[in-house]
């Protein structure tokens, strides 16, 4: 394959990449947080930039919250534990009300809905709904990795002196242990980077520190939709190519 056959292919993964909604936004967040930390909440481009570009994501979350209002009416597994089922449930509703009432954020900051104080209100509210979804995550993830590894434990003994890796189920529970994993780190940085939005500890939680945390947690969004690994691989072509 030539160097143009290559590189067209890997242009044609990319449009399929950014052709979804959710792979953008999280792309912007990126850019966000980026210049969050820029401007470490000084007036200037970079803080320009994290507010044009806080506002233009809020057009690629607009009727996102029928997704986990989806999630939130949705039965859970079988043997699910009621502690977990009730913290899953309560992170649906609460992200599912921070979306909802972030579209009436969008609305006043755009000037359609005019009463700016009340815009703030619904603002910091919404910020509050993602804090406690955020932590209610942590508190699944948390539990949701206790039970896989009793479960991977339980199957080692099973195994006995066979090699695990060999072993379907185990890898499967492997690769399962290690995304919850990456949920779970994501999920605290997430509470940390609400925090700081809702300027809880502003001493301790400075916008510089918001803006890394929250660029950290946009490269895990970005690693977890699917196909993301295309624009590292279109990254890289670019970088080595003669």
């Amino acid at each position: 394959m030539s160097t143009l056959d290559a590189t067209r292919a890997e242009l044609g993964l990319l449009v399929l990449y950014l052709g979804k909604a959710e792979a953008r936004d999280k792309i912007c967040r990126a850019i966000q947080y980026g210049s969050k930390f820029l401007s470490n909440g000084e007036p200037g481009t970079a803080q320009n930039v994290d507010k044009t570009t806080s506002l233009a994501r809020k057009v690629f979350r607009l009727f996102k919250f029928v997704n986990d209002l989806h999630a939130l009416i949705s039965p859970t597994p079988q043997g699910t534990p009621l502690p977990l089922i009730l913290l899953g449930k309560s992170k649906n509703a609460l992200l599912s009300t921070f979306l909802f009432l972030d579209q009436f954020v969008w609305l006043g900051r755009t000037g359609i809905y005019q009463n700016k104080e009340r815009t703030e209100l619904i603002g910091r509210i919404s910020l509050y709904c993602w804090l406690g979804s955020s932590v209610c995550t942590t508190l699944v993830e948390l539990g949701e990795l206790g039970r896989l590894s009793s479960s991977m434990k339980k199957l080692e003994k099973d195994l006995k002196n066979k090699n695990k890796y060999d072993n379907e189920q185990y890898r499967a529970k492997l690769n399962k242990s290690n995304e919850r994993t990456l949920s779970l780190i994501k999920a605290g940085i997430d509470t940390v980077v609400a925090v700081g939005l809702l300027q809880l500890a502003p001493k301790t939680v400075t916008p510089r520190v918001t803006g890394a945390f929250g660029f950290v947690s946009s490269l895990i969004s970005c690693y977890q939709v699917p196909a993301s690994i295309i624009v590292v691989f279109f990254l890289c072509a670019f970088i080595f190519l003669p």
